[in-house]
């Protein structure tokens, strides 16, 4: 698999939570947060390991190979959570990856975190 790109970065929720809201994101009850844009596609899980990893499948029908592999861990009463978008195919364009990369970002470091309110 060849890496395209990765971020880590705290949330304000234990990693349990985390975990939950990212293997079953429309919780009833759960604050909204995977509001995908017209060119996505809600990820299936592939794996998981409760409360430390999840991998999801692509949210890009034109890249459905590509997988979004989630590192939890702990951060003293927070939560550090790492995307990594690895491919088993060739890396999407500069453009693309660039495109691919900032909207996973926004979906777990600005809505997810957001969900969680703050």
């Amino acid at each position: 698999m060849i890496e395209f790109g990765s971020r880590a970065r705290r949330l304000p929720a234990p990693p349990h939570v985390v975990w939950e809201s990212l293997v079953h994101p429309h919780q009833p009850g759960a604050r909204p947060w995977l509001v995908l844009l017209d060119d996505e596609v809600e990820p299936r899980v592939l794996s998981s390991h409760k409360p430390t990893t999840v991998v999801w499948s692509s949210l890009w029908p034109s890249r459905p190979r590509d997988e979004v592999h989630l590192e939890i861990s702990d951060a003293q009463a927070e939560t550090l959570l790492r995307f990594t978008l690895r491919t088993p195919d060739d890396p999407p364009d500069p453009s693309k990856a660039g495109h691919i990369r900032r909207r996973v970002n926004h979906l777990l470091f600005a809505d997810l975190r957001f969900s969680y309110g703050q």
